[in-house]
């Protein structure tokens, strides 16, 4: 196919939010550099870290203006020198940068192929959400017969947390928004509490019998963290802390040795394929083992048009959405 010389793209102006998303037409189609490949974007998801760029507080992340979102699915029209195990028309999926738009480079050896009969859509997710539900699971140590206190149940990555607890044989707490309750019901979820006027602590003990759960999914920040550090069983209660988009929360000794005596284990992927490439590995391979299994289904996201990116990343800050988002370029 002829690669154009201009693509459209969603840029970010500021460092205010994804209000100030603006849509570009003549950005130039980005070029592969040796061990990358290009990609005509087909969909592109849309994760709470390009909320966390686009307020400034995501850690080492990129200067407006530049082109917003990592995770994008399409065809390889380009391949950059060095690149073997790829074709020109191949359908994969990967994190690079700029991906809210016509055309994004990815790094060929984080490209991955779609599961057999997966749509570019359905296979949003598979390189963001799905992974970390099953790191993070991994890293807390979930076994048969634990419960778990899973946050943001009717999200991406929490509906599936809370299907793969569930099929690990966990006991499963989620919290959702009132009107999502239905939706991580339908998962499995054994108990689900309402994320915005419960008091999770007293709801967990009460639950329990006054134990606490054995392993908390701290996604939210803010002050569900302290919900999360009260809801774990002390000494042997485990918290996997992954996300801060409530605000952050600070955290000290004197509180882990007199109110809160539990595991806190900080998780972040990039620094996990980073450190530990071994152990991504081995997550990648028991994900894709679930997805041949059938426990993982291809995705069903929300697709909104390129220029309405401003209006989708606004109903993941607000919590009105459920399940993943993306956009079609």
């Amino acid at each position: 196919m002829t690669i154009p010389a201009a693509m459209r793209g969603l840029q970010q102006t500021s460092l205010r939010g994804p209000q100030d998303l603006v849509l570009v037409d003549n950005l130039p189609v980005p070029t592969p550099g040796p061990g990358e490949v290009l990609i005509r974007v087909i969909a592109a998801g849309i994760n709470v870290a390009d909320l966390s760029q686009a307020h400034g507080t995501f850690l080492g992340g990129p200067q407006p203006p530049y082109i917003v979102g990592f995770e994008g699915a399409g065809e390889i029209v380009q391949l950059g020198e060095g690149v073997e195990g790829f074709e020109l028309g191949t359908h994969v999926i990967g994190v690079g940068y700029g991906a809210f738009a016509e055309y994004m480079v990815l790094p060929a050896r984080a490209a991955l192929l779609l599961p057999p009969g997966w749509s570019d859509a359905q296979a949003l997710g598979l390189v963001v959400n799905l992974p970390t539900a099953v790191a993070t699971l991994k890293l807390g140590g979930i076994a048969p017969g634990q419960t778990v206190l899973i946050h943001a149940a009717a999200g991406a990555t929490g509906q599936a947390t809370t299907t793969i607890a569930k099929h690990y044989g966990a006991t499963v707490i989620a919290t959702a928004s009132p009107s999502k309750h239905a939706v991580v019901e339908a998962l499995g979820a054994d108990y689900v509490l309402d994320s915005h006027h419960a008091d999770i602590a007293a709801e967990v003990s009460r639950i329990t019998g006054g134990t606490g759960v054995d392993l908390v999914l701290e996604t939210a920040g803010g002050a569900t963290f302290e919900a999360s550090l009260a809801s774990a069983r002390r000494i042997t209660g485990r918290v996997v802390v992954s996300g801060l988009p409530g605000g952050n929360a600070s955290l000290s000794n004197w509180d882990l040795v007199y109110r809160h005596q539990v595991h806190i284990i900080g998780f972040n992927m990039g620094m996990l394929i980073r450190a530990t490439p071994a152990l991504f590995g081995e997550v990648m391979g028991e994900l894709f083992a679930l997805i041949a299994a059938g426990v993982i289904a291809p995705g069903n996201p929300t697709l909104y048009p390129l220029a309405d990116g401003p209006s989708a990343l606004a109903a993941l800050e607000n919590r009105t959405s459920v399940g993943k988002l993306g956009l079609r370029p």
